[in-house]
């Protein structure tokens, strides 16, 4: 008998079909995500009192975090933190007092949690499991909890516990849930105990995401055949176009015959080639290997072109059923060549920044793939291709994203085994980390993305160096797929583990600026010569900006910034609230200049193999470390955008040789141009564009070079020259050099020869404040007082042209003190000397080691013409030229030195002529009134309450606070 179905009907039934098989395959898994009951346990006692027994009476939303749910201590004095603190003298200082009052703490270190919790914590729940899940497999899956777990179902504990810090936790419960109701309890404990990974480890320290309890990520129940695959690991060869899938299995407590099938296919691209499923025989195991010949024209993944395959593996018991498992990998390797890295083939620098696991919304690492992908845009958006996970392993949602995008990832283990535990020395954090490598490995190996790997950062232990070399052997023996290097690293207190693939050292790093600016210096002659690997910069930058305070509003999830509050209550006490957005832009110019000098003296240096920075965005940890780009929520600050910073930082980027910034106009200027190129291929026959423009874009030089450039970092293209001599007023050039899409671009200064300069006729200049300058300023007359080394108040300030490093309170006011300056620059006291409203690299010699005044007893409103801008912990308010009128008469004060060796010091030079070509014009007006006795104080010693830091690193708290 025929069905014969009216069309409505037909489709009714095909819905219902489609539906029903939806409703199949979601029975395979049983979300968790909702309400739980749940307790804490401040006393440790759940065990003990067997909580696993009775039904627990509070309510908590997971998958989540306590603080998130506001659930946990408030933050006191004595909150037991989980990190160091290089500087204590906040819990003493009488200066921050009324920022340690109870209920109103500010804690200047990191950002503040809501609430803090360091203990166990009791999560349960009711589950009812299908009855269609009879005789099936069951295994409860917690993505990422923080950070133990044990596990109860029906009062009766599961075998062992789990501790992992960067891989899902997987339970069975095979045993315990049969069809019908069960009752599941958590135990998961955030404490370090025996196994210490390091209180500053990213993985769990206050310093970044912070040590939260909770489990986040994906929260379900798992139905699985009677043998169902535990790992499906894949090794794909992009020459021969072959992949090797090793199918780790879980055969239950009775082995039987399995038959193994591979099905690859094209993820993100349209293939031609449709791959037919390959099945193995029937084989008896909890482990077997396979090859898959996919062709030699299989398609490449890298930066250019992230091609992507998945390898679904479908493993089939004889008894029936079966269990299906989705890989993605893609085809690519990398490899240590002499000095470089090389990606199919083809040479690759790594522009990476440092991720550091802040997360100031959630306070635990993003689990979704859409905020990893927007990580990575930024990252490409400012010309970055890498990235290293300092200290902790990221989720499954980045290496996805990575995936997408062609992103290059050093992973590491969840340790920086330093300042609260050792390396090697026989702990139990020695073997965890061991284990804990072989389950990021299983876990994550298979992404592309997944490049590098090392143990994690700067340990410390009599015995770490031959347990790095051990790790470095056995990972290199077990695991092509990736290299391996022992630690990121710095230079003063760590060695070398010379098994490794490559090094990451601060060997290659820094600005040696010191009688001036110039870009002839790269790092081919330091530490990095020393290395027959790829040497990678660690943790390059770490130049300060001033805080963005306009960021506080942003802070509306677990994290609160109340070390930003309490910068701008310092800066507000200090007067200058008002300048807050000012003085962050004017410093962001001289951080990025700083940047740009570091990252460009890196792609000079031939066989460059990469840099690391520290940071793209903010670190709001570590005393609060403002080094990045964009904010701690990856947005961008204003004073730099990716386009501008992409032109020194990208696979293409043209460089300049240029032996000095500062130039009189009987010179003549050279630069050497160069050019790095790592992009996806060689460049024949190109055509290599210099010009030089003065500030309104006019005209003044050109020239044009045709060269290949192949693959390389420093590579010399010819020389750009410029006669100087038409140039007959103070000017800023600007040099740009164009290849092709790329171009970048450097300024400097020419100012016209200057034979004599004495002072004019009615300016009396003097270094100190005497009785003549008060008698001619009692009788209107006009000085100049070049206060330089004679100036008192703001002699503790030291002053470099280079910013603070990584913050003072971290490294305990070790200087510069200051992150650049602010300045007028529409004064006319510097029409003479070209200048914007903040440092570059003209300044240098009137900047550098230069003498400051503070001004703390200065009015209120008072503005100096050219302000350094002090470190945010202080915010004093500082000066090296004001004007004033004093009495009867108009004084110019200056702290930097115009007086010494100025035909040598053009900059010097030029600044004296300007000022006192101002101050004989009608000009010089000062709009503001001082007393002599305000000017007088700046050369007398005021009495201060000195607070002495300790002298330890860490600097822990070594008092009993509050008694």
């Amino acid at each position: 008998m025929k069905l014969r179905c009216r069309p409505i009907y037909a489709f009714l039934f095909c819905l219902g079909m489609m539906f029903s098989a939806v409703t199949l395959t979601a029975q395979n898994s049983l979300s968790l995500d909702g309400e739980w009951r749940f307790r804490t346990d401040r006393e440790d006692m759940g065990v003990q009192q067997r909580w696993f027994e009775q039904s627990l009476t509070d309510r908590i939303q997971l998958p989540g975090s306590m603080p998130e749910q506001n659930i946990g201590d408030d933050i006191t004095l004595t909150t037991k933190w989980t990190g160091s603190i290089y500087d204590s003298s906040f819990y003493f200082n009488p200066k921050t007092e009324k920022f340690r009052q109870p209920g109103n703490i500010f804690i200047p270190f990191w950002l503040t949690p809501k609430k803090h919790y360091v203990n166990a914590a009791w999560y349960q729940r009711d589950v009812t499991i299908p009855a269609a899940w009879n005789g099936r497999r069951v295994v409860f899956e917690m993505e990422r909890p923080h950070w133990e777990t044990r596990v109860w179902v029906d009062g009766k504990e599961v075998p062992g516990l789990q501790n992992s810090l960067s891989v899902p936790h997987r339970w069975e419960l095979s045993d315990y849930l049969t069809p019908g109701s069960h009752t599941l309890t958590i135990r998961i404990d955030n404490r370090l105990k025996e196994i210490n990974v390091g209180q500053n480890s990213h993985s769990v320290t206050d310093h970044t995401q912070g040590n939260w309890n909770g489990t986040v990520g994906r929260l379900a129940l798992d139905s699985k055949s009677s043998v169902f695959i535990k790992h499906a690991l894949l090794y794909p060869d992009r020459q021969s176009g072959k992949v090797k899938a090793v199918v780790v299995l879980s055969q239950g407590t009775q082995k039987q015959p399995v038959k193994v099938t591979l099905k690859p296919s094209a993820m993100n691209f349209d293939a031609k080639m449709v791959y037919k499923p390959q099945s193995s025989a029937w084989v008896t195991g909890d482990t077997v290997v396979m090859e898959y010949a996919m062709g030699a024209d299989v398609r490449l993944w890298d930066e250019f072109t992230p091609n992507l395959y998945n390898m679904t593996v479908t493993v089939a018991p004889k008894s029936g059923g079966s269990d299906v498992h989705t890989e993605t990998f893609g085809f690519r390797d990398i490899k240590a060549m002499g000095q470089q890295f090389v990606v199919n083939g083809r040479p690759t620098v790594m522009r990476g920044t440092v991720e550091n696991c802040q997360f100031p919304k959630t306070g635990y690492p993003a689990m979704e793939e859409a905020e990893w992908t927007r990580l990575i845009k930024v990252c490409r958006d400012f010309g970055l291709n890498h990235m290293r996970f300092h200290s902790y392993c990221p989720p499954r949602a980045a290496f996805v994203a990575a995936d997408k995008a062609g992103f290059y990832l050093q992973v590491e283990g969840p340790a920086w085994a330093n300042h609260s535990t050792t390396l090697g020395d026989g702990k139990p954090v020695d073997n965890y980390l061991m284990d804990e490598y072989e389950r990021i490995v299983a876990e994550y190996g298979n992404h592309p993305s997944f490049m590098m790997l090392a143990y994690g950062n700067e340990p410390r232990g009599r015995g770490s160096l031959p347990w790095l070399a051990n790790f470095v052997t056995y990972w290199k023996n077990k695991d092509q797929r990736f290299l391996v290097t022992s630690a990121s690293i710095g230079m003063s207190a760590w060695r070398v583990t010379p098994e490794s693939d490559f090094i990451v050292r601060s060997g290659a790093r820094g600005i040696p600026w010191e009688k001036g600016a110039e870009t002839m210096f790269d790092y081919s002659k330091g530490d990095a010569a020393n290395w027959p690997h790829p040497y990678v910069s660690h943790e390059m930058g770490q130049y300060c900006v001033f805080p963005n305070l306009d960021e506080i509003k942003k802070y509306d999830g677990v994290m609160s910034a109340r070390n930003y509050m309490m910068f701008a209550q310092i800066l507000a006490d200090n007067h200058m609230a008002d300048q807050a957005h000012d003085l962050m832009m004017a410093s962001g110019k001289l951080q990025t200049l700083c940047y740009k000098a570091e990252i460009e003296a890196s792609l000079r240096t031939p066989n460059a193999a990469g840099f690391q920075l520290l940071g793209l965005n903010d670190f709001s940890g570590q005393g609060s470390a403002i080094v990045g780009m964009v904010d701690s929520f990856w947005d961008e600050k204003g004073y730099v955008t990716a386009g501008e910073f992409r032109r020194f930082c990208n696979d293409v980027v043209p460089l300049a040789r240029i032996p000095k910034f500062v130039y009189r106009n009987d010179e003549t200027f050279d630069a050497d141009i160069l050019v790095a190129n790592y992009s996806a291929s060689q460049m024949p026959n190109q055509d290599v564009l210099w010009r030089v423009t003065d500030e309104n874009g006019n005209f003044v030089k050109e020239g044009k070079f045709n060269k290949h450039i192949g693959y390389g970092s420093g590579l010399p293209l010819g020389v750009a020259r410029v006669i100087l001599a038409e140039v007959k007023k103070p000017s800023r050039l600007r040099l740009e050099v164009t290849i092709g899409a790329y171009a970048n671009d450097w300024s400097f200064w020419v100012y016209p020869v200057i034979e004599n300069m004495p002072a004019p006729a009615d300016v009396y200049v003097c270094d100190t404040p005497d009785a003549k300058m008060y008698d001619v300023l009692d009788k209107g007359g006009k000085v100049l007082l070049l206060s330089g080394k004679h100036t008192v108040r703001g002699k503790e300030v030291v002053q470099y042209f280079k910013p603070v490093f990584w913050n003072t309170s971290w490294f305990k006011m070790r200087p510069p003190h200051t992150t650049g300056i602010l300045v007028q620059h529409n004064h006319p006291a510097l029409a003479d000397f070209p200048t914007d409203y903040h440092s570059d690299v003209q300044w240098f010699d009137v900047s550098h080691r230069q003498r400051v005044m503070d001004l703390e007893d200065f009015p209120p409103s008072f503005r100096p013409i050219v302000q350094p801008i002090d470190t945010w912990f202080l915010s004093r308010r500082l000066a090296m030229l004001f004007e004033a009128n004093v009495g009867k008469g108009r004084l110019m004060v200056c702290s930097i030195d115009l007086d010494s060796q100025l035909n040598d010091r053009l900059a010097a030079k030029q600044m004296r002529y300007s000022i006192l070509n101002y101050m004989a014009s009608d000009k010089f007006q000062p709009a503001a009134s001082l007393s002599r006795e305000v000017i007088t104080g700046l050369f007398e010693e005021k009495k201060v309450v000195k607070v002495e830091m300790g002298k330890d690193a860490p600097d822990e708290i070594k008092f009993n606070i509050g008694q």
